[in-house]
């Protein structure tokens, strides 16, 4: 059975750059949109195993739309990965208390966040 992640990055080299990392793993098919706004729709419309997002995005920011999907009871458990180019150190406690799994600063390791979707999709130990 495929599953989907859900990538919601506004920069188009980002985007494809997490597309290519994360098409590595079995079984698992990528959608990406450009805003939260059409992250939030596919997600009430949609079956997906994680959310990859951007801080930084139009309109509505990463903070905003990672509330936004755990204040969905049927979205409290999806597993939500951030990556952002901003170095404010406060933003991994904040993240956290949010409710997201995992933070990458920029530029971060493809790989690295390969691994922890798989992680926190498959279940395994940290």
């Amino acid at each position: 059975m495929t599953r989907i992640v859900l990538i919601v990055e506004d920069t188009e080299l980002c985007r494809d750059t997490l597309e290519m990392a994360l098409m590595k793993l079995p079984n698992l098919a990528v959608q990406s949109v450009t805003t939260a706004e059409e992250a939030l729709q596919w997600l009430d419309a949609n079956e997906v195993c994680a959310l990859v997002t951007d801080l930084h995005l139009p309109l509505m920011n990463g903070f905003e739309l990672i509330e936004a999907v755990r204040g969905r009871p049927w979205r409290s458990s999806l597993p939500i990965l951030v990556i952002s180019g901003d170095s404010d150190p406060r933003i991994p406690t904040r993240l956290a208390k949010l409710g997201a799994n995992a933070f990458f600063s920029k530029p971060y390791s493809p790989a690295e966040v390969r691994h922890k979707l798989a992680q926190l999709i498959d279940g395994s130990p940290s």
